[in-house]
């Protein structure tokens, strides 16, 4: 199949994704960089941000690279703050960034267990808190963090760990929306299911999924760029399955 060539104008706004340096993470800055937002690309690797970023400006958008570990609340609080330095007025915020640890749940380690809540739960809870202060003075804003099928309604083999903090971001993300409603701001959770990787095939048919693929990248991404639109200006607290019909609840 082709890629998705859904469109929106986000011209004058500034978008902050993390985890935005590979996969679904980097799918979802391109898309808001070539809707016309400035866009700042975070990453815990070094590299790839700002490589993601540099696709962008180099097809005419504006973006930059920055490297942070959203799980360490300093440093979750200096991107928020490079990016306002830089961009001044923040509309949108993606929490893209996750890991995966798989594992029984009889042998999981403690600290990869720790890891994954603590990136994918508290780093979520990090960001969603210091920015949904930092949209409020602003007038409003929207924020959509990037759950999983796995935990609506789930489960997934081997990943307690992945599937407990995935089940905690949208739990975090119906709570955040009903606190920061009166601020004019809507937050989402996107929970996406298998997504292709690399040279995988459009036609491989995973198990379980109606539609007979994975996901392409950027097919998640055209769901981001709805929830950031006008389009999306009733629709707040929602766990939207993207899943090819794998989960139809």
């Amino acid at each position: 199949m082709e890629k998705s060539n859904f469109q929106v104008d986000l011209s004058g706004q500034t978008a902050l994704v993390t985890g935005g340096g590979n996969g679904v993470g980097r799918a979802i800055a391109l898309a808001l960089g070539a809707a016309g937002a400035q866009v700042c690309v975070s990453d815990i690797n070094p590299d790839t941000p700002e490589q993601v970023a540099e696709e962008i400006n180099a097809a005419g958008g504006t973006a930059f690279g920055w490297n942070a570990d959203v799980s360490n609340r300093y440093q979750a609080g200096s991107m928020i703050e490079e990016v306002r330095e830089q961009y001044g007025r923040v509309h949108i915020v993606v929490n893209a960034a996750g890991v995966l640890k798989r594992g029984p749940a009889a042998k999981l380690d403690e600290w990869d267990w720790r890891r994954v809540l603590d990136v994918n739960l508290t780093g979520t809870f990090f960001v969603t808190q210091l920015m949904g202060r930092v949209l409020a003075d602003e007038g409003g804003g929207v924020i959509i963090n990037m759950a999983s099928n796995a935990a609506h309604p789930g489960p997934m083999a081997d990943a307690v760990s992945y599937v407990a903090s995935k089940a905690g971001v949208i739990g975090l993300t119906r709570q955040m929306a009903e606190e920061l409603a009166p601020g004019d701001i809507r937050v989402n959770a996107v929970c996406y299911g298998q997504v292709a990787e690399g040279d995988a095939e459009d036609d491989a048919s995973p198990a379980g999924v109606p539609m007979g693929r994975a996901a392409q990248p950027e097919e998640i991404a055209s769901v981001v760029l709805f929830l950031c639109s006008d389009g999306a200006s009733y629709i707040t607290g929602q766990a939207i399955n993207v899943d090819g019909g794998q989960h139809m609840a």
